[in-house]
């Protein structure tokens, strides 16, 4: 362990971090008018790979508490950390942070959910636009990944129930390289499984403008991948780039941004879902009759809507109701027969596309003066997104936000008191434009061992210009004020207090011409609403002189409830008993933190209750209506300078509120729920709908949400040979779990084993990791509140990446 000491106020502190200074092991001295120096002490336990919470966050309050001194449940994965165990997507974050247990969503890691519900990604601690499954979140481009459960703070605005993770860019890393003698950066190839493909460069250093000092970073990333599952691949490219600029001794520009382009396509998994097709692999083959009356190889939606394949009653309550009666004569499959399916055979046609362009740019003025530090942040994020599926789904996103955001913080110091205050007044304009297409959504028709063909494929919305089902265009424009206070004696107690007030206008044009079934000389409908709504945050902790902290949190935070491509519906607006694009979160938590063994094993416990205060808003692709309970517990423990060891434990239960008031849930409904239909070949060429029930005499008796399983725990490990040469291994054990919400089939449980050897010489790594290595047969729920008794998401089996790195 190294341990060094600064002489820095609090604030100034915070000061050097946000304006990227870094600090060495030398003592700096910073004196500003009026500004009453402290010691600061900052501890470095060698080989910890960043692994322990002593780094200053500023994403979850924004004072710079540590993550051990921060009154909640938030982990922290450096990057060292994710080099080492070659970590690529967000769903294997679950190996670092408790409560991050991701449903698959349709096979696109776009982002967290956190303790259960849909959760958000922020950049650099400023919220983007809501990305469920537009494109996988570039994880690799990060240099940490902070990730916050439960609401956000007030100063953030309105949030989700659940959480987020910050996104923290490589470039960011201009903070150190503002202060390098010359530039410094890396190349780095991984190559892998399934032709995997991937090039990185980063470059870093100092530089001068008019005789300013400055310092720059960049980072650029292209993909070129093939995939595990059929007509599957990855091209993308990433370019990221920030500067930070010292105008004078107390005026700084931070600046910068990233592009990605992403090109890929979803992936449904299975379908004709049944728990032998689970359990053993068996498939039920046979093809559906042909819809494609005109000929011209795929089936419109006036074809789809002159035929029958939804049953004699259409809508079935509960789905017990459908019987063989009831599957009508274009329902049932010819030829039909069984086969063991492979887990590369999924729903997806070679024509298939999911294609985003994202644009985030960011520009920070940070004024110090006195005992103020005054920052204003600008933040841009734009997205233009088309996502295309043969079997009967597509719709595109134009949207971008723009947000200011001023920040004054001050603090006051006393002999016993530290009083950091924060003042915030916000700006955040939102324009949308999204359609989607989905009236005619036909998992089962296609026999996954057959092409796609006229059978299934359907012509899109995106595609014919009409009939789509929702064709929204408008706007919001969020002004908010937010005031927060940290107050801490030297006795030990800690306040953290925080209060916002939101004020939206939105306003929402349904393009009724280009619905389905529309002529195209329907007047397009407009609506518009102002809400408003109050945001708080109350934290009490103490931190005892032996190392352990407890804390109680309890928050209130404003909700806007925005869909899958930031839209909000005509709809939504001005319901009778409120909004339907606006709400509210509650959080109670409490637990206990600690730090042992002379800094070097940390712990925490925690336990908590989260609830949408309205269970008739809700959106179920972004945004559920629910009550999350469940405990959390991780632990981080550098052991010696050769061994870093982790642990967590997840227990939660999700319910959802919408259905558990209602008595039942709507959902498709698949072959294991149609308790009373003799053979599922019957209906696989069509569709059948109907309400989940829930209660006694039912498999889900308590409105549980599916596909989260109740009980997870982790560890992984690595151990440094001290001679260039580590090893690791994460292992993840996971309960069995509903694969959709009727509990008509169960997904069962799985323990994934990921491994890795590296080696560092001076200047070049060499990373081999094997994921899954036992070969593991697992699945992961796919849109279970939906779609999860139809298709069910094979996982990946054994696999491997390895990674070289120059760096210079």
């Amino acid at each position: 362990m190294k341990n060094t000491t600064f002489k820095l106020s609090p604030l100034a502190k915070a000061l050097a971090i946000s304006s990227a200074m870094a600090l060495t092991s030398q003592s700096i001295a910073q004196e500003g008018d009026g500004i009453k120096e402290a010691d600061v002490e900052k501890i470095e336990v060698t080989g910890s790979l960043g692994s322990l919470p002593g780094q200053d966050v500023e994403s979850v309050f924004g004072f710079g508490k540590s993550i051990l001194e921060t009154p909640r449940s938030a982990s922290t994965i450096s990057q060292e950390q994710m080099e080492r165990f070659n970590v690529s997507d967000i769903d294997e974050l679950v190996a670092f942070a408790p409560g991050t247990f991701t449903q698959s969503f349709f096979g696109v890691a776009g982002s967290l959910d956190v303790r259960g519900t849909p959760g958000e990604t922020y950049f650099r601690g400023v919220k983007r636009l809501d990305n469920p499954g537009n494109y996988p979140t570039p994880i690799g481009a990060s240099s940490r990944i902070d990730i916050v459960r439960g609401p956000a703070s007030p100063i953030y605005g309105p949030s989700k129930i659940g959480g987020y993770l910050n996104f923290n860019p490589k470039s960011a890393r201009a903070s150190s390289g503002q202060y390098l003698e010359s530039p410094t950066g890396a190349l780095s190839y991984t190559t892998g499984s399934w032709q995997k493909s991937i090039l990185t460069a980063e470059v870093g250093g100092p530089a001068t403008v008019g005789g300013k000092e400055m310092g720059y970073y960049l980072y650029g990333e292209l993909e070129n991948s093939d995939s595990y599952y059929d007509n599957t691949q990855t091209d993308q490219s990433i370019l990221q780039a920030s500067f930070n600029i010292d105008v004078t001794e107390r005026l700084r520009f931070e600046f910068g941004g990233m592009y990605h382009d992403y090109d890929g396509n979803q992936v449904a998994g299975w379908n004709r879902l049944t728990q032998e097709l689970v359990d053993n692999g068996t498939y039920i083959t046979g093809t559906a009759l042909p819809l494609d009356t005109d000929g011209d190889g795929q089936i419109s939606h006036e074809e789809y809507g002159a035929v029958n394949i939804a049953g004699n009653s259409f809508f079935y309550v509960p789905a017990s109701a459908f019987t063989d009666d009831e599957a009508t004569d274009l329902m049932q499959l010819q030829n039909v027969g069984t086969t063991k399916l492979k887990g590369n055979q999924v729903l997806v046609a070679p024509d298939d596309q999911l294609g985003n362009e994202a644009v985030t740019l960011y520009f920070d003025t940070i004024y110090f003066t006195d005992n103020w530090e005054i920052r204003n942040q600008f933040f841009y994020d734009a997205y233009d997104n088309i996502n295309e599926n043969a079997y009967g789904f597509s719709q595109f996103h134009d949207s971008w936000v723009i947000e200011d955001k001023l920040i004054f913080a001050t603090e006051y110091e006393t002999e016993s008191l530290l009083a950091q205050f924060q003042f915030s007044p916000s700006v955040r304009y939102t324009d949308f434009k999204h359609g989607d297409d989905f009236t005619y959504e036909y998992f089962n028709r296609r026999d996954l061992t057959m092409p796609s063909s006229a059978l299934d494929r359907r012509l899109l919305s995106t595609r014919s210009g009409k009939n789509f089902d929702n064709y929204d265009v408008g706007n919001y424009l969020d002004i908010g004020m937010a005031a927060m206070t940290d107050l801490t004696w030297d006795w030990g107690l800690n306040l953290v207090l925080g209060v916002r007030y939101d004020t939206i206008d939105i306003e929402s044009t349904s393009r009724t011409d280009l619905l389905l079934g529309a002529t195209g000389d329907e007047t397009p409908e407009y609506a518009e609403e102002t809400v408003d709504g109050w945001s708080w945050n109350a934290s009490i902790s103490y931190e005892f002189e032996f190392g352990l902290i407890p804390y109680i949190t309890a928050a209130e935070q404003a909700t806007l409830v925005a869909g899958q491509g930031a839209e909000i519906g005509v709809g939504q607006l001005n319901q009778p008993g409120g909004s339907g694009a606006f709400d509210t979160s509650t959080l109670f938590e409490y637990g206990v933190k600690g730090s042992l063994i002379n800094d070097t094993l940390y712990f925490a416990l925690s336990s908590f209750e989260q609830e949408r205060t309205d269970f008739n808003t809700q959106n179920t692709v972004t945004n559920n209506t629910t009550n999350n309970k469940g405990t959390e517990f991780e632990l981080r423990w550098v052991v010696n300078e050769n061994l870093v060891v982790s642990a967590g434990y997840t227990n939660i239960k999700v319910i959802n509120l919408t259905a558990l008031e209602n008595g039942n849930q709507f959902g498709f409904l698949g072959a294991e729920d149609l308790v009373n239909l003799s053979d599922p070949s019957l209906v696989f060429g069509g569709n059948v709908i109907g309400l989940n029930l829930i209660g006694e005499g039912f498999a889900n008796t308590d409105g549980r949400k599916a596909g989260i399983p109740e009980n997870i725990y982790t560890l992984t490990a690595t151990y440094d040979f001290q001679n260039g040469y580590a090893a690791n291994v994460s292992v993840v054990d996971v309960e069995e779990v509903a694969s959709g919400f009727s509990a008509s089939v169960t997904l069962p449980a799985y323990t994934l084993v990921n491994a890795g050897l590296s080696y560092e010489a001076e200047d070049w790594t060499l990373n081999l990791t094997v994921k899954n290595l036992t070969d593991e047969r697992y699945f992961r729920s796919n849109f279970p509140d939906l779609f999860g008794s139809q298709i069910v998401l094979p996982e990946l089996p054994r696999h491997w990446n390895a990674k070289f790195t120059y760096k210079f």
